[in-house]
């Protein structure tokens, strides 16, 4: 019998980010895949549709049919840090499975190896903080903290946000 889609996809997801010494990682990736990315700053809306077109790679990847209803779902959280990490790699030559943990790092959700029922509340606490940007305004909180802002990240496109964080960490290259 055929897997549906929608679990196939998020297999291709999760192989792209998960390696042996963090599959138990499993659960805290299926919560953020559960989990719709809201973009409340206009530019952000350009990560949602990043996030969408993996399901176009997924498709020429595997050769699966789409389902129409599957593709027109919104973008998810798991679908626009996927994406988001490989424009960071394609900015900084550092590969987008790094990319990846250091966002997860920097919410603080890498710590999730197994998650409890405790655990699913303060991961949609996490979550919450950053889809609606309640995160402090240096950052803390939300992808990219900064220790020296010279803006509120609150109000940044997560792209300029990510910038800022390159500057601020002495990462940007020549």
């Amino acid at each position: 019998m055929e897997e549906p889609i929608e679990e196939s996809y998020f297999n291709w997801l999760c192989a792209k980010v998960l390696q042996p010494y963090n599959a138990n990682h499993r659960e805290l990736l299926k919560i953020l895949y559960q989990t719709e990315f809201v973009w409340t700053i206009p530019g952000d809306r350009n990560r949602a549709e990043d996030g969408v077109e993996l399901r176009e790679e997924f498709l020429k990847a595997t050769f699966i049919r789409d389902e129409p209803m599957w593709h027109a779902y919104p973008c998810c959280i798991l679908e626009m840090f996927i994406a988001f990490s490989n424009r960071a790699s394609f900015q900084t030559d550092t590969e987008p499975q790094v990319w990846f943990w250091v966002i997860m790092d920097n919410l603080g959700l890498d710590e999730f190896r197994r998650v409890t029922g405790r655990d699913r509340a303060k991961i949609e606490d996490i979550l919450y903080n950053f889809v609606w940007r309640t995160y402090s305004s240096d950052g803390y909180g939300g992808m990219f903290p900064l220790r020296n802002p010279s803006r509120d990240q609150r109000e940044v496109e997560v792209w300029y946000q990510f910038c800022d964080y390159l500057e601020d960490r002495g990462l940007l290259y020549a």
